[in-house]
């Protein structure tokens, strides 16, 4: 046989380290390849990281919560002999017969505690030819879902594989179930042994974290609400926060893209909204005004070459992220709505890769999405600009025209533009959202996709 080190893989250029925290795997489990052994947290993405090989898991080297740099070796996996031994150097003949039986001790406690976890299952657990990951399974367990639950629960991932964010968005669309009634003092006293099964179905409900009463609860922020609080705390510290506001008449872009979006999504695949539309705008806004698209750095001014354009999603936890687009001045329109949508889909299923939501240079956040006219959005660190879009309303205006003024309706937004005022002064803040709002009213109304 021989040893196969599992390390932490590159996930992008600016990823040197990060933190382990969970193992999928116990010393002694058989594990096939591609399947997740540990997860792994880097300021913004969870990942899974796969086995490369078959085989079994002989050693952890390190802890949950340990700091892990790329390319250390995590995890020892020894490898069967069907056609692997000639993969890796023969090991010396007198560390096999101690490193088996190693393996052999552990192989035996794995199966004790696998006969004692399988005696206190459910009866209704179950079994099923499905294939779920053990970080699938180990959230079933925890949260009393039965085997014929899982079987139930439609699965986004490979071959319709059930992942993490299903079986999350599964128990939180379940039902609760009823909470039995506290019983008074008296009443406890003389029934204890009755009241102690609800007691148990109550605590059963509480999620990790959380502490509840009869007038409140506490629950516990997770470790990416930790990492967000803390940024936008330490910019609202770092940066001078100062706004414009800007209206716009959007109402060519609405008439166009109605227009357009059922031959647009028939000839692309690909829905047509309004966020790449303003994302182009952004762009050459950026371009217009390269102050804009700076960093700093102490007493430093970086300026950017490339125009990465961050753009805030939501997370169906209620979390935020903000994967970058790229060089977004050389995307055309076809070749932004595929970048937009492609990010904002992998952003909900929890699937961006760690160099996805680096080196962005400024950022945008639709506030509209959720029915806000306007909003004072807290610069992305260490950027020194953020653009709110608002909704898009039906509003009376005046319209004026060579034969005089009149009343009309009109699609119009609002765009909220937050900047640094260290580096950026009033002037340049107001003039790149008057080039943002320029663009977009000045929309060819013929333009073809």
């Amino acid at each position: 046989m021989s040893k196969f080190e599992l390390k932490l893989p590159r996930m992008g250029e600016s990823v040197a380290e990060a933190t382990l925290t969970s193992w999928l795997k116990e010393v002694g489990d058989t594990i096939e390849m591609d399947e997740a052994v540990f997860e792994i947290a880097t300021d913004k993405v969870d990942s899974e990281v796969p086995s490369e090989v078959d085989g079994v898991l002989i050693e952890k080297l390190f802890k949950i919560d340990d700091v892990v740099k790329v390319g250390d070796t995590v995890a020892i996996i020894e490898m069967g002999s069907e056609g692997q031994d000639d993969a890796e150097p023969e090991m010396g003949t007198e560390e096999v017969p101690e490193i088996s039986k190693a393996v052999v001790e552990e192989i035996s406690q794995t199966v004790e505690t696998a006969k004692e976890m399988v005696s206190d299952r459910p009866k209704d657990q179950g079994t099923s030819e499905r294939f779920y990951s053990p970080l699938v399974k180990n959230i079933a367990k925890q949260e009393g879902i039965s085997m014929a639950e899982l079987d139930d629960i439609t699965g986004t991932g490979l071959e319709g594989r059930v992942t993490k964010t299903d079986i999350l968005a599964y128990i939180s669309s379940r039902k609760s179930p009823e909470v039995p009634a506290v019983p008074t003092p008296a009443e406890k006293t003389k029934s204890e042994p009755i009241f102690e099964a609800p007691q148990v179905a109550v605590e059963k409900q509480q999620q990790p974290g959380m502490v509840s009463s009869q007038s409140h609860e506490i629950i516990a922020m997770t470790r990416m609400g930790k990492l967000i609080a803390k940024h936008m705390v330490d910019s609202v510290s770092t940066s001078a926060h100062v706004q414009s506001f800007i209206e716009v008449d959007v109402t060519k872009i609405v008439n166009w893209r109605d227009k357009v979006k059922d031959a647009f999504f028939k000839a692309e695949g690909e829905k047509l909204t309004y966020t790449p539309i303003f994302m182009e705008a952004v762009a050459k806004a950026l371009k217009k005004y390269p102050m804009m698209n700076i960093s700093v750095d102490g007493d430093t001014i970086i300026k950017k070459k490339n125009i990465n354009i961050g753009m805030a999603a939501a997370l169906p936890d209620g979390n935020l992220i903000v994967p970058v687009i790229k060089n977004a001045d050389q995307l055309n329109l076809v070749g932004m709505t595929k970048v937009v949508n492609d990010l904002a889909e992998r952003s909900r299923n929890n699937q961006l890769k760690p160099d996805e939501v680096q080196e962005g240079t400024y950022t945008v956040t639709n506030v509209g999405t959720f029915g806000s006219v306007f909003g004072t959005p807290i610069i992305n660190q260490p950027q020194v600009g953020i653009l709110a879009l608002g909704a898009i309303r039906k509003i009376p205006a005046v319209i004026e025209t060579s034969e005089g003024d009149f009343i009309g309706i009109r699609s119009k937004m609002y765009l909220s533009h937050s900047y640094d005022h260290r580096v950026v002064n009033g002037a340049l803040g107001s003039m790149f959202a008057k080039a943002v709002a320029d663009y977009l009213e000045a929309w060819d109304v013929n333009r073809e996709i």
